[in-house]
């Protein structure tokens, strides 16, 4: 089920048993998706920002709110028989989105594709950095087993040494999901510093 209290009710959307998407209440709600940085719209099948607006709310209407909520739509019929749109499940936040190299990238992904790695603790951090024109991607994550040669891997100086087969079936699943190539550092199990709060995931240190 997906809603928001702004919009009306928490039922904006619902899964059925086809599991293909969730089917957007239409009598209530006019969804789009819109490029978050330029506000056009996009095709269906293109992932970007949700708004709705609001057919049957009233004292608050509402035109075209953006939800901040990154998915896509889709409106052929769905096998359970429906007609109505279908969102796919929110990717992340539009704060949340990185642009790398042109390339979209959510950390909702990279978390994803790491669980599915065997030998990673979930913990990770994203390193962003600009060398020449082009932007670097470096993932850190925490080995389950310290790997071998972990002690050449530096908290502060990843990519140096060879990459351990961990750190490569990792970056392929991560390039396999992306669609773009990027370093993984293997570290000792405690060495991402944890943080009381929200985890800080993202660290940019590219110039602004």
């Amino acid at each position: 089920i997906y809603g928001l209290s702004e919009v009306l009710g928490p039922a904006v959307a619902m899964e059925c048993g086809a599991k293909a998407g969730l089917h957007l209440a239409e009598d209530h709600f006019l969804p789009e998706i819109i490029d978050p940085a330029a506000g056009r719209p996009l095709p269906d099948g293109e992932i970007g920002e949700l708004t709705l607006t609001c057919m049957t709310k009233e004292a608050l209407p509402l035109l075209r709110y953006r939800t901040g909520d990154l998915t896509s739509l889709r409106r052929d019929r769905c096998a359970c028989g429906r007609t109505t749109a279908r969102m796919a499940k929110p990717l992340g936040r539009t704060d949340d989105m990185l642009i790398v190299r042109g390339v979209n990238v959510f950390p909702s992904q990279i978390e994803a594709a790491l669980l599915g790695v065997p030998g990673l603790e979930p913990q990770y951090e994203l390193i962003l950095e600009r060398r020449g024109a082009l932007d670097e991607l470096t993932v850190r994550v925490e080995a389950a087993e310290t790997p071998p040669d972990a002690a050449l891997n530096d908290a502060d100086d990843v990519g140096i040494a060879a990459p351990s087969e961990l750190e490569r079936r990792a970056a392929a699943e991560l390039q396999s999901v992306l669609g773009l190539s990027c370093r993984v550092a293997a570290l000792p199990r405690g060495a991402i510093t944890r943080s009381e709060g929200k985890a800080v995931r993202v660290i940019d240190r590219r110039p602004k």
